[in-house]
């Protein structure tokens, strides 16, 4: 799995997982930290990344696109510290694995934990 941290969250947590055995990288490690959230969405996806983001942003392009990829991780809850999220990430990452690969939105939320499958199909 690859992984793109979003502006939205420290470099830490892209670090943190990289020591943790994964590859991950920051929008700003690759010189996209000025790039709208659009072009950040069209590399995820031609490249094959994992979104991390607490950008509500993608998922309004997951519904609008329908498409099955890129996966996307959407942070919510009320502790934003980067050693916070990426315990979080990385405690949870294992049982989540298979929908992340599979196309899929998980949002974590205080005391909640969020896995909606791709397609997002917009509302009728």
């Amino acid at each position: 799995m690859r992984f793109l941290v979003d502006n939205a969250l420290s470099p830490y947590l892209a670090e943190g997982i990289r020591k943790a055995g994964y590859y991950s990288v920051h929008v700003r490690d690759l010189g996209m930290a000025s790039s709208s959230d659009q072009a950040i969405f069209d590399f995820a996806l031609r490249e094959r990344f994992i979104i991390l983001t607490a950008d509500t942003d993608f998922g309004i392009f997951l519904t609008l696109r329908e498409v099955s990829l890129p996966s996307v991780v959407i942070f919510r809850q009320s502790d934003k510290r980067p050693s916070s999220l990426l315990n979080l990430f990385l405690t949870n990452l294992p049982k989540l694995t298979e929908a992340l690969l599979q196309g899929a939105v998980i949002i974590f939320q205080d005391q909640r934990i969020r896995v909606r499958p791709l397609p997002l199909l917009p509302r009728s």
